[in-house]
């Protein structure tokens, strides 16, 4: 089992559980998180979930080698990255959140995070893009610019930066974002469920409106880029633990 859940009262717990892998996002980690998040949003008893990936890590974004997996019909990308979602969901950040780990945290709705923990979107170090919707997500949850440096430089953003710009909600103590997520959902739950909805519902239509066209234009560029022999570079200089030599082309 690489997804675990838990209830507690009215929210669900939902884990990523593997760390020797450092959380990536294969296959078996898709279907546990959309089995999970299909039983958040089918279940009337719950009212909130937070997403975590337990005190080490959150994840270190796709599986290189063995890729993500196939979209699921109600998650899409990850069984989240695509997902129409009606309940709170709280991503409670330790370690690292890196990539599609990133990409994950920008579908929630709110982000408790240690500390020392980091969000990053290092794909051009790969000779990629993000490709899960990270590219466009991005510069809605952070300041352009910040954003955009980001994804040309493939740096690192700490969770303290992360905090004074908007992007974290909350931050915890190094091995307590669970715990503050947990305080954070308590809050959530304490109000009426449909009223929080209906915020939610009206609040991410205004912060996305319809992503299609985006899509379309973030899928043509990635595909581009898989294409092309700096991506082979990128990612065989990542396994052999060298610096890449690119081409430009």
């Amino acid at each position: 089992m690489t997804v675990s859940r838990d209830r507690r009262g009215r929210i669900l717990i939902i884990t990523i559980e593997r760390e020797d892998k450092r959380n990536a996002i294969n296959a078996e980690v898709t279907a546990g998180l959309d089995a999970a998040l299909n039983e958040l949003e089918d279940s009337p008893d719950l009212w909130c979930g937070i997403l975590t990936g337990g005190r080490r890590f959150f994840s270190a974004g796709a599986d290189l080698a063995a890729g993500p997996g196939e979209p699921t019909p109600r998650g899409g990308i990850a069984g989240l990255i695509q997902r129409e979602r009606v309940k709170p969901l709280i991503a409670a950040v330790e370690g690292f959140a890196l990539g599609g780990g990133m990409e994950l945290a920008l579908c929630c709705d709110l982000i408790v995070a240690a500390s020392d923990a980091r969000f990053g979107l290092p794909e051009v170090k790969r000779g990629l893009m993000p490709d899960f919707g990270g590219a466009f997500r991005a510069v809605r949850s952070l300041p352009v610019n910040v954003a955009r440096e980001m994804l040309l430089t493939g740096d690192d953003l700490p969770a303290e930066r992360a905090e004074r710009l908007g992007f974290v909600n909350r931050l915890a103590a190094p091995g307590a974002a669970l715990e503050g997520a947990l305080q954070l959902a308590g809050r959530v739950c304490a109000n009426a469920p449909l009223a929080t909805r209906a915020a939610l519902a009206t609040s991410a239509q205004a912060a996305r409106g319809d992503e299609a066209a985006l899509w379309r234009y973030s899928d043509t560029r990635h595909r581009e880029l898989l294409g092309s022999e700096d991506v082979r570079e990128g990612i065989a200089a990542f396994f052999a633990k060298r610096s890449p030599d690119w081409q430009g082309r």
